[in-house]
């Protein structure tokens, strides 16, 4: 387990990036806040295995509604990752296991 954030400093709705230099590919985590959950990813787009995020941290569409890719404008449901439009289209984001403890942001054990 490792502590990622105190879920205050995380915006509702928001998204950041966190390194994840144990992951063996060395991806880094895409996590979103919305209507008072968390969902984390890998932060790599299913149709080029490239990071998503426009700058550090930010992978919501305009709308703050979606996951959205820089690379190519895919658009990924918050909850379960499913690309809704985009070159990837019914693919998935890899999700990560992330919860909350005492206020802070926790990754699982699945990258410990």
């Amino acid at each position: 387990m490792r502590r990622l954030c105190r879920l205050a400093e995380l915006p509702d709705p928001g998204s950041a990036r966190f390194e994840m230099p144990e992951h063996p590919y060395g991806y880094s985590l895409c996590v979103v806040h919305s209507n008072g959950q968390v969902h984390a990813y890998l932060n790599s787009c299913p149709h080029t295995d490239s990071p998503m995020d426009w700058t550090p941290g930010d992978f919501l569409s305009s709308d703050r509604q979606y996951i959205q890719c820089s690379l190519h404008g895919a658009l990924f449901e918050v909850d379960g990752g499913r690309c809704v439009a985009g070159p990837c289209r019914g693919d998935r984001l890899t999700p990560v296991q992330v919860y909350v403890e005492n206020g802070l942001l926790m990754l699982g054990e699945s990258f410990d």
